[in-house]
């Protein structure tokens, strides 16, 4: 007698979108749904933080920011949530002001929350790679450090480790630059 072995059925956007809501933040990896817990208070007040000096650049240079929960679809099974996104000028005339965003951004910034530290580390890092966001900050809200990565072919390649005392700058950004103790205050 042979086993079989269960098979889960692909989730994808539409079928998120089904859903009731519950408060609940969830991202699609190739059909598969993680559920994201709430941020901690330390999260939260250094996404406001980084959201100010995107705000600020934005304003200076045009382009578009836009903090969580905000749907990056890619495919139809695959879905994200990063903690911040940035589009370029030319880019964000393409969003729809109703409903998420069909295109990588160009952008994407992650804060690290003990429940999804390996997740954004990995899974989220992979797929933004895959599919061509050409930078990628690590935010460690505890270590005050910033991780920026820059997309070489489909991976990205560590470019800098920042800490309080250095000025981060983006690579993908022309312009865009700010002391890391502006990210890091409470």
């Amino acid at each position: 007698m042979r086993l079989m072995q269960q098979v889960r059925p692909r989730v994808s956007f539409a079928d998120l979108e089904r859903l009731p809501d519950d408060g609940r933040r969830r991202e699609l990896y190739d059909g598969e749904v993680f559920v994201m817990p709430s941020p901690t208070r330390r999260h939260q007040r250094v996404v406001v933080n980084i959201l100010e000096v995107f705000r600020d650049y934005e304003r200076a240079c045009g382009g578009e920011v836009v903090i969580s929960p905000f749907d990056i679809v890619l495919t139809q099974h695959n879905m994200v949530q990063p903690d911040i996104v940035f589009f370029v000028q030319d880019r964000a005339t393409l969003l729809n002001q109703l409903g998420p965003a069909r295109i990588p951004p160009d952008l994407a910034v992650e804060v690290l929350s003990p429940g999804t530290t390996s997740n954004d580390r990995g899974r989220k890092m992979h797929l933004l790679a895959r599919f061509g966001v050409g930078e990628y900050w690590i935010v460690d809200p505890i270590g005050n450090t910033v991780e920026r990565y820059v997309l070489d072919g489909e991976a990205y390649v560590l470019d800098a480790i920042l800490i309080e005392t250095d000025t981060i700058t983006a690579r993908t950004l022309p312009g865009l630059t700010c002391p890391a103790a502006r990210i890091f205050a409470k």
